[in-house]
């Protein structure tokens, strides 16, 4: 029996300033497993799905920390691979008291380890009910090479293919570059979950309605859009619906995106016909507000 759910994509070890205020300002840092698709992993396991995690982080001691980091949360790190001549992505987050958040990366992008398709194996996947992956994929030409082969491996597994595009605009100098990887990857997905300010990257609108049921036209078969405190909305094919998300007391709203991913993948993977939707989705939304209460992504 293969895994609920198998995450792809960036490993990132997260340092979060411990008390409001900027980084200057911090005193102490906790230490995180982070990266979109390590965040989607541990939030996964905590639903209670088995769940594996395939990426790239450096050969170095931060490199084995994120490996334990995981391994914690129980989750399976075979197929994590430590690239001897690449320094372990790293990101100091702090948040000020209004809860703007500041991110600093001390890797050169040069520097970041990359997924080559042969990190992408078969054994793995074997059996998987939801393969996840993010567009940080898509960075490299390697990356994409990488997300082609997992989507053709785990539509062939019959393992339902989700997808949160989160563009890092920031770091791509090429932005029609970026449209055109995004829209080569979309409509060979079964799930594709963004947020509003992402929609346009993806769908060209910023209208959340029009967003999700241009996804759908292009082969979708499930669109979600996240509201932050207004929740999400959703469509398939002749089906669309919103979902409320619960008032909280916002902290900081680092990681919810990836929350919000983690409770779906995991409820998808026990019903991957999404008979129960509503339900998913307003889970989702509570694990996503959940997250915005407590410093840090996970």
């Amino acid at each position: 029996m293969g895994f609920d759910v198998v995450c792809v994509g960036e490993a990132v070890l997260d340092l979060v300033a411990q008390a409001p205020g900027r980084l200057r300002e911090a005193r102490s840092f906790a230490v995180r497993s982070g990266g979109a698709p390590c965040n989607v992993a541990v939030g996964a396991a905590r639903e209670g799905a088995r769940v594996a995690f395939i990426g790239v982080a450096g050969g170095d001691e931060f490199g084995q920390l994120l490996r334990a980091r995981l391994g914690e949360e129980g989750v399976d790190t075979t197929g994590l691979r430590h690239d001897p001549a690449r320094r372990t992505d790293l990101c100091f987050i702090a948040v000020d008291p209004a809860g703007e958040r500041s991110f600093f990366y001390p890797a050169p992008t040069g520097d970041r380890p990359a997924l080559r398709p042969d990190d992408v194996t078969s054994e793995i996947l074997a059996g998987a009910r939801v393969v996840h992956f993010g567009g940080g994929m898509l960075e490299s030409a390697d990356g994409v090479a990488a997300a082609e082969r997992l989507v053709d491996l785990a539509r062939a597994e019959g393992a339902l293919v989700a997808f949160d595009p989160n563009p890092r605009v920031h770091r791509w100098a090429d932005h029609d570059l970026l449209r055109a990887r995004l829209a080569a990857v979309v409509p060979r997905c079964d799930v594709v979950k963004c947020s509003v300010e992402e929609a346009p990257w993806i769908s060209g609108t910023d209208d959340p309605w029009a967003a999700a049921a241009s996804l759908v036209s292009r082969g979708v078969s499930l669109a979600v859009v996240t509201l932050g405190s207004r929740g999400a909305i959703w469509a398939r094919a002749g089906d669309r619906g919103a979902v409320p998300a619960p008032a909280v007391p916002v902290v900081d709203t680092t990681g919810a995106g990836d929350a919000f991913q983690a409770a779906l993948v995991a409820r998808l993977a026990a019903d991957p016909a999404g008979e129960r939707l509503h339900d998913h989705l307003a889970h989702a939304c509570a694990r996503g507000s959940e997250a915005c209460t407590r410093l840090g992504a996970t």
